[in-house]
């Protein structure tokens, strides 16, 4: 009996994957008010507060989901801190707070992305995004001043990161409504 032939490589029906840290629940319900705020003024879609560790990958999902696990195993809850809020040049970093790239949270990108084999063309810049949207510059400057007055605390916010999350996240879908949470894992005490 002859063995089946391999499958090619591009007919494996393969996702996009993020990998995202998840902030406490107590910090993401503070975060929710406050991009809810943003969005009733400047629009844009709904998305569960979260730094990302690993962005966009097109991976199968059991290859996906191997590697988060991997990658999960032996990472220790780490802290993270805002440095301020900000604006961005695109859709996905619109206004963000931009997370201060300490050690740790610099070293938990590094050990994810290489369980990933994630290669980025631009240094890790740790954020926590408040709105997507295609705004005007003017726009972004409001959104970020009302970040700060809907929140007047918001940039000496810090809190530990214990779990990590693996996302669908079809960039190509900016109403966001193929994004997809697969698994989600405790990391393990500091």
């Amino acid at each position: 009996m002859a063995t089946p032939e391999p499958i090619p490589e591009e007919l494996v029906n393969k996702e996009v994957y993020s990998v995202w840290a998840l902030p406490p629940d107590e910090v993401g319900a503070r975060l929710k008010m406050l991009m809810e705020g943003l969005r009733d003024e400047f629009g844009g879609p709904q998305f569960e507060p979260h730094i990302t560790v690993v962005g966009a990958i097109s991976l199968t999902a059991d290859d996906a989901l191997n590697k988060f696990r991997s990658a999960c195993e032996g990472l220790k809850a780490y802290n993270a801190s805002v440095d301020r809020a900000a604006t961005g040049t695109f859709f996905y970093q619109c206004v963000y707070l931009l997370i201060h790239p300490t050690a740790e949270v610099v070293e938990a990108c590094s050990h994810c992305t290489g369980h990933f084999g994630y290669k980025s063309s631009t240094p890790y810049m740790p954020h926590l995004s408040l709105l997507y949207g295609d705004l005007t510059e003017d726009e972004k400057k409001k959104a970020q001043e009302k970040a700060n007055i809907l929140d007047d605390s918001i940039s000496s916010l810090s809190f530990p990161v214990t779990r990590l999350a693996l996302y669908k996240t079809d960039t190509e879908d900016k109403t966001l409504k193929s994004w997809e949470k697969i698994a989600e894992f405790n990391l393990e005490p500091k």
